[in-house]
């Protein structure tokens, strides 16, 4: 037989208990701070759950409750102290009825037939007197009642009037939160707009970095263009001096031809100067008459 066993159940037994309170007591540790944990966490999820506006609409809901209940019990109350009423009505009816019987019987010398009528009238009247002790007990908790009541509805009428001055302020403060922190743009929404703005500049910066890299290396001819349309800058460096020669030829063309038209007109104005005062000089010439 394996005495392996029966000496650690020896050792379970011959250990004090406070070794194993001691052995405890970290797990009991651990127990109580998850439990706080769960605790914390289920609050502030509830915090973030509850609307001020909804926890004043139940209040007042429940209030409401409170009062129809209060309401019933009036009737109720009002209701036992009416059927207490008609019993003492029919109770007083039947006790002078009682009385008119004893004057009759008596009347006609039946003194016991009066004696049993107001021994029945005393016997009514015990009931009479004990209906009357409970009709005003119960015209008095009707009272008491009627009053609560009353006070019950003013306050929640002051409660409601309450309520909608505080749901109507928390609106107010919500709306305004929100539009502070849509100009501010800390809010949730704007945060999602201004991200999407920032990601669209930094892609667009990306591009365009990109875009002037391949230009770059196109016109250093690092790269090669297949469709042939992009030039290095030899060939536009070319292409711009033989496209300013070529104004540059235009340009004196346009001179030699000002320059020989000019010349044109004056000799021809020239001309015509001499023509005319070749013609006016006979007319100046003075004539001698021969002698």
């Amino acid at each position: 037989m394996d005495a392996g066993p029966v000496l650690w159940v020896l050792s379970q037994e011959l250990e004090p208990e406070s070794v194993r309170r001691g052995r405890a007591k970290p797990m009991s540790g651990v127990m109580k701070r998850m439990g706080m944990i769960f605790r914390a966490k289920a609050n502030k999820a509830l915090d973030r759950a509850e609307d001020p506006r909804e926890t004043l609409d139940y209040s007042y809901q429940k209030q409401l409750e409170l009062l129809q209940k209060v309401r019933r019990g009036v009737a109720d109350v009002a209701t036992s102290r009416k059927r207490l009423e008609l019993q003492l009505n029919q109770l007083q009816s039947q006790s002078t009825k009682l009385e008119d019987q004893g004057r009759k019987a008596l009347a006609l010398g039946r003194e016991d037939l009066a004696r049993e009528a107001l021994s029945r009238r005393a016997a009514l009247q015990q009931q009479v007197t004990d209906l009357e002790t409970q009709h005003a007990t119960l015209q008095g908790e009707e009272e008491k009642l009627t009053l609560a009541a009353q006070r019950l509805q003013a306050k929640v009428d002051a409660f409601r009037t309450k309520k909608e001055t505080i749901k109507a302020t928390y609106t107010a403060a919500q709306a305004q939160t929100r539009i502070g922190e849509a100009f501010s743009g800390i809010s949730e929404e704007m945060g999602d707009v201004g991200l999407a703005i920032q990601r669209a500049e930094d892609k667009t910066a990306q591009l365009q970095a990109r875009a002037g890299a391949i230009d770059e290396l196109l016109a250093s001819g690092a790269l090669e263009d297949p469709s042939g349309m992009h030039k290095d800058d030899l060939q536009a460096e070319l292409d711009r001096l033989s496209g300013g020669t070529d104004v540059e030829l235009e340009l004196q063309r346009m001179k030699a031809e000002l320059a020989g038209g000019s010349s044109g007109g004056q000799q021809a104005l020239e001309g015509g100067t001499n023509q005319q005062q070749s013609q006016q000089q006979p007319q100046d010439t003075p004539r001698f008459d021969k002698q």
